[in-house]
């Protein structure tokens, strides 16, 4: 929310000082407000890490329990609400046929002028058409490490505006995390073959909902 990657063009452009100050006013966390949209286990991770800095955490997510959300530091809400009152919206619910576009042009359109979107679980939670009517305006900021089509087509705007930061799934397993995939797969076989609990249990009510 520093806007790092355009004040790095920027200083890169200038090759000089910059007046950070006067460039971005707005800029920085102190007492802004993030909107998780699912309380996924990564959603809940996001929560925790964001819990040592002086944020307000909205949650939208049907099916948790508001109880259990206050208790990590959120506050639950309704999806429209959360869209009016964050700064920037991190999204991490599932691919289900309920949550394809969750975020259409009217979602869109209640979010701040300024605020940020981050995407890093999946390309049918946005309307991209939208999102890219928005980005190209400027009114919004964008994160997006998931993306409809997942590549967009060469001559998308979204590769080359500079309020979009735009990766190829990077949020996914690479290299080494692979190997640690596959590690945490034999160890949960041994643990079975042993008798013992799972370490990573999978919630069985859970699967209707989760993706």
């Amino acid at each position: 929310n520093k806007r790092v990657l355009e004040s790095a063009h920027a200083y890169r452009a200038a090759r000089g000082p910059i007046d950070l100050l006067r460039r971005y006013p707005a800029v920085g966390n102190y007492h802004r407000t993030v909107g998780i949209v699912g309380a996924s286990l990564i959603g809940r991770r996001v929560m925790e890490l964001l819990r040592p800095f002086d944020l307000r955490v909205l949650v939208h997510d049907p099916y948790a329990d508001p109880g259990e959300l206050a208790a990590l530091g959120g506050e639950s809400c309704a999806l429209d609400e959360l869209l009016r009152r964050s700064d920037v919206v991190s999204l991490h619910a599932p691919a289900l046929p309920q949550t394809h576009h969750l975020l259409d042009a009217a979602g869109l359109a209640l979010m701040p002028d300024g605020a940020t979107l981050v995407n890093t679980a999946r390309g049918s939670l946005v309307d991209t058409v939208a999102l890219t009517e928005e980005l190209v305006a400027g009114r919004l900021h964008a994160v997006l490490d998931h993306t409809e089509p997942e590549v967009l087509p060469a001559g998308s705007p979204l590769y080359n505006l500079p309020n979009v930061l735009l990766t190829p799934h990077v949020a996914g397993s690479l290299g080494g995390e692979l190997d640690r995939l596959a590690a945490t797969a034999v160890e949960e076989l041994e643990r079975y073959a042993l008798g013992l609990d799972f370490r990573y249990a999978v919630d069985r009510g859970r699967l209707a909902y989760s993706a």
